[in-house]
């Protein structure tokens, strides 16, 4: 992992704690993020990414979110410091739909992004929602 995507990670962790969103179980509930969850992809669903996707059989996930029942919520990649979060878009479009994930979060640290794939297209964000806030989006 470069520097300049450490540091990325380093201001997501930071948002995602801020926003109620947990890494270890502690006396408010079970941790609701998994890291790096790898995933199966097709070879056409990699083919479809083009030539600025790395072919391999399988992708990670960045970040998966969970919901209160432990399903997979909100899929958030991460890049680096110096990229566009937004050219990540169709990489976590696969991603959110391979675990039936209506939310995408979009982030290099500064900048994010939200994406209700239901809705049309990513907005930005100035901070990470709560669980909470997205279970009542979810519920429109």
């Amino acid at each position: 992992m470069s520097e300049k995507e450490a540091k990325a990670r380093i201001k997501i962790n930071k948002l995602l704690e801020e926003a109620g969103w947990r890494f270890f179980d502690d006396e408010k509930g079970k941790a609701n993020i998994v890291l790096e969850n790898n995933i199966k992809l097709t070879k056409q669903k990699l083919d479809d990414f083009g030539d600025d996707y790395e072919k391999t059989s399988c992708g990670f996930i960045d970040y998966l979110q969970l919901d209160n029942k432990g399903f997979p919520f909100i899929v958030l990649e991460a890049k680096k410091e110096g990229i566009h979060p937004l050219s990540a878009k169709e990489q976590a479009r696969k991603y959110a739909q391979s675990q039936n994930c209506r939310f995408i979060i979009l982030s290099n640290g500064t900048e994010h992004y939200l994406w209700d794939l239901q809705r049309g297209n990513p907005n930005i964000i100035s901070k990470f929602p709560s669980p909470e806030e997205v279970i009542g989006y979810n519920n429109f």
